[in-house]
C-alpha cells in the first residue's frame, strides 16, 4: 500500500540551522520539498565530489593482475582530498607528457630522412658569415634549379632530393633560381639527437607516474568512502544554505529559519518527539492536490520481493495511484516463465538464486529481495516448463516418459501425442498446444485488464464515474470475445450464428457478446468524464469523440498484445531446439565432443540473455503501459527519501 503522508513546516532559530539539521538528519523521516542551496562550501564540497569521480575513473583504468590482492588502506577526509588531487595532478602530467611525445616523435619522423639536425650548428655557420637552408624538392626538379643559387645536395631518397640553400649573406626572401616545387624544411626546436632524448626521459617518466598510479589504487575503497561521505555532506550543505530564512530582524538571536517536507503518518510520533526535543516549531496538514508528495510503499515481504525490480526501472505510482506491487509481482512472474518457457533454464535461474543467497550468508543477506526474487522467478519458470514438457529444447522422443507424463495436455503437445498415440513430431500435436497457449495468452490478458478496471470502479464507488469504470470492465469481456473469433479460435468462437453457436439464454452468444460490447461502450461514453454532471460528462466525451473510438480499438489492440508471450516463448523454443540439433552430431563423436559441449553452453547462455532482453522488452511492458494505461497510472511518483544519515 502507499503509506500516507503528511505535509510538515518546520521553524527552527536561524543561528542554531546547523545543528537542527544535523538533528533533522539523525531522525531521517522526513522526505524536504526540493531545495537549491549555494555558497562557497557547497560548491567546494561538489568540486571535491567531481575531482574524486575523476580520481576513481582514473584507478579504475589501471589494470592489474587477478592473481595480484590489493590491500587496501584507510584515509582520513583531508588526506582523500589530497590524494584525489595528486592522482588528477599526475594524471594530467600523463597526458602532457603523451601530448609532448607525440609532438616530438612527428619531429622526429619528419626530419629522420636528414639524418641528424641540430639548428645549434646552423647558428654557428651563420656567425661565420655562413648561412644553410633546409630544401627538399621532387628529385627531378632539382637540376632546373638556377646557377645562381648555391646548393648543396645532401641525399635523395625515393622522389625527393634535399639540399641546402648555401649563401654569404642572409637570405630574408625565397630565392628567385629555386623551382616552384621547391619548400623550405622548418628548423627543429632543438637537435632531433635531444628531442630523441625528451621523448626517452617522457618515457619514463610516464613509466614512474603508471607505477604510481597502480600503488594509488590500494586507496581506491577510501576514495569510494569519501565519495559517499561527499554526498552526505553536499545533501546536508545544500539544505543548510538554501533554507527559507530571516533576512534582519531587531534581534540575530532570534532571527528564524524554515523548511517543508513530507513525513509518513506512521512516523509523525518520532516526528513531534525530535521536534519537542529540539524545542522546534512544526505545522502539519495534510497535502494538497498540487503538492508533489513522494511516494513510500509499504508491503509484506512476498509482495516486497518486486522492488528489486521496479528500483531497478526507477519506476515509481504516484501519491494519488495505485499500488500494484502485488498485482506486479504475480503477473510478471508468469511472464518471466512464458517467456523463458523452460523448466531447466528455471532450474538453473533458481540456482543462480540460491547461489547468490549463501554468498550473501555471512552478510546477513541470504534472505535478501533480490535473491529470493531470482529463486521465485525460476521456480516459476520450472512450473511452466514442466507443464509444456520443455527441457532444454530436448525433443520429447529423447526425454523420460515421466516428464511427458508429468506435462498439463492442453499446453504440451507431447502430453496430446501421448495420450493420442501421435507421433512427438505430429502437427496436430503442436496446433493444439500453439492454439490453447494462445488462448491462455488472451485470458490473462482479459483477467490483467479486468483486475485494473475493478480497481478503478472500487476507487470511484462513491461517484457515478464508477458507472464509466464499469462499462470499460464490460467492454472488456465483450472484446474478448471479438479477440478469440479473429486471432484465437476462429472455428469456435464466431461472429456469425452457426450450426455450433452457443446460446445464452437463448441469445446467440456472439450476439449477446457484441451486446455486452456495445453496452460497455456506451456506459463509458456516458459517464468515464462524470465530475458532477453527466451532461457535462457526455458533452466531453463528445468533444474528444475520435480519442473516445479509437478507445475501442486500443482495448482490442492491448488484449492481442498479450500474445507476445506466446510468439517470444515460441521464438526462444526454436532457437533452443536448433542449438542442440547443430551440437547434437558432435555428441556423437569423441573428438568433437569439447565442441558440441561448447556450442551448447555458447547457444543456451546466448538463448538465456535472449529472453531475459525480451522479459525486460515485453513482460516489463504489459505491466507498466497496458495494466497501467488501463488504470490510469502514469507513475509519476518520487520515491520516498528521507533526509537521513547515509551509511
Amino acid at each position: 500500500m502507499i503509506v500516507k503522508m503528511k505535509k510538515v513546516s518546520l521553524v527552527v532559530l536561524d543561528s542554531t540551522r546547523k545543528e537542527s539539521l544535523k538533528a533533522l538528519r539523525k531522525a531521517g523521516v522526513v522526505h524536504l520539498e526540493h531545495i537549491e542551496g549555494e555558497g562557497a562550501a557547497l560548491q567546494a564540497f561538489r568540486e571535491s565530489s567531481q575531482e574524486t569521480d575523476k580520481a576513481l575513473g582514473i584507478l579504475d583504468e589501471i589494470k592489474a593482475d587477478k592473481k595480484q590482492k590489493i590491500v587496501q588502506e584507510p584515509l582520513s577526509k583531508e588526506e582523500a582530498c589530497a590524494k584525489a588531487k595528486e592522482i588528477l595532478s599526475l594524471n594530467d602530467r600523463k597526458k602532457s607528457l603523451f601530448d609532448s611525445i607525440n609532438q616530438d616523435s612527428q619531429e622526429i619522423s619528419r626530419l629522420e630522412s636528414w639524418g641528424v639536425v641540430d639548428p645549434e650548428e646552423l647558428k654557428l655557420l651563420a656567425e661565420k658569415a655562413v648561412f644553410a637552408y633546409m630544401y627538399e624538392v621532387p628529385a627531378e626538379k632539382y637540376a632546373d634549379i638556377g646557377d645562381e643559387v648555391k646548393t648543396v645536395l645532401v641525399n635523395t631518397t625515393g622522389k625527393i632530393a634535399r639540399f641546402l640553400v648555401v649563401s654569404d649573406t642572409e637570405i630574408l626572401d625565397r630565392p628567385a633560381g629555386l623551382s616552384p616545387e621547391a619548400y623550405a624544411v622548418p628548423l627543429p626546436r632543438a637537435s632531433t639527437e635531444i628531442i630523441a632524448d625528451d621523448i626517452r626521459k617522457a618515457q619514463q617518466e610516464i613509466d614512474r607516474i603508471n607505477r604510481e598510479l597502480f600503488i594509488a589504487k590500494k586507496y581506491a575503497a577510501a576514495l569510494v568512502s569519501y565519495r559517499k561521505a561527499l554526498v552526505s555532506d553536499i545533501e546536508f550543505e545544500n539544505v543548510r544554505s538554501g533554507m527559507a530564512h530571516e533576512e534582519e530582524s531587531e534581534s540575530e538571536s532570534i532571527r528564524l529559519a524554515w523548511l517543508t517536507g513530507f513525513v509518513p503518518v506512521d512516523s509523525m510520533e518520532k516526528f513531534r518527539k525530535v521536534c519537542a526535543e529540539n524545542g522546534w516549531a512544526y505545522a502539519s496538514d495534510d497535502p494538497s492536490d498540487e503538492d508533489l508528495v513522494p511516494t513510500k510503499l509499504k508491503n509484506n515481504r512476498v509482495v516486497s520481493l518486486i522492488y528489486p525490480l521496479t528500483d531497478f526501472l526507477d519506476v515509481t505510482p504516484g501519491y494519488h495511484e495505485f499500488d500494484i506491487s502485488g498485482w506486479f509481482l504475480m503477473f510478471f512472474c508468469i511472464f518471466f516463465a512464458m517467456i523463458f518457457g523452460d523448466a531447466a533454464y528455471g532450474a538453473l535461474i533458481a540456482l543462480l538464486g540460491i547461489g547468490l543467497a549463501f554468498k550473501g550468508l555471512g552478510k546477513g543477506k541470504f534472505f535478501a529481495p533480490i535473491n529470493m526474487f531470482v529463486i521465485l522467478l525460476g521456480l516459476c519458470t520450472m512450473v511452466w516448463g514442466v507443464m509444456t514438457c520443455s527441457w532444454f529444447g530436448i525433443d520429447a522422443s529423447k526425454l523420460p516418459k515421466e516428464l511427458v507424463e508429468m506435462s498439463f495436455m492442453p499446453f504440451s503437445k507431447a502430453k496430446y501425442a501421448l495420450v493420442n498415440g501421435l507421433p512427438f513430431d505430429s502437427s496436430a500435436a503442436e496446433d493444439y498446444a500453439n492454439l490453447n497457449q494462445k488462448i491462455f495468452c488472451f485470458v490473462l490478458a482479459v483477467v490483467q485488464l479486468s483486475v485494473a478496471h475493478i480497481m478503478c470502479t472500487l476507487r470511484n464507488r462513491k461517484s457515478l464515474k464508477a458507472i464509466g469504470d464499469f462499462g470499460s470492465l464490460i467492454e472488456l469481456w465483450g472484446m474478448f470475445y471479438v479477440v478469440m473469433a479473429m486471432v484465437g479460435d476462429p472455428d469456435r468462437f464466431s461472429l456469425g450464428v452457426n450450426e455450433s453457436t452457443i446460446y445464452v439464454a437463448g441469445i446467440p452468444l456472439p450476439y449477446l457478446a457484441i451486446g455486452v460490447l456495445l453496452a460497455g461502450f456506451a456506459l463509458s461514453f456516458v459517464f468515464s468524464n462524470y465530475e458532477g454532471s453527466v451532461k457535462a460528462s457526455v458533452l466531453e466525451s463528445c468533444k474528444n469523440i475520435i480519442s473516445v473510438v479509437l478507445g475501442v480499438v486500443n482495448v482490442f489492440s492491448d488484449t492481442v498484445s498479450y500474445i507476445r508471450l506466446w510468439a517470444v516463448a515460441l521464438a526462444g523454443a526454436a532457437i533452443s531446439g536448433t542449438i542442440n540439433t547443430m551440437a547434437g552430431p558432435m555428441l556423437g563423436k569423441f573428438t568433437m565432443i569439447l565442441f558440441g559441449a561448447i556450442l551448447l553452453v555458447f547457444g543456451h547462455g546466448l538463448n538465456l540473455i535472449l529472453n531475459l532482453l525480451s522479459v525486460i522488452v515485453h513482460g516489463v511492458r504489459l505491466n507498466t503501459l497496458e495494466f497501467s494505461q488501463h488504470l490510469g497510472m502514469a507513475w509519476s511518483g518520487t520515491k520516498y527519501s528521507p533526509f537521513s544519515e547515509k551509511q
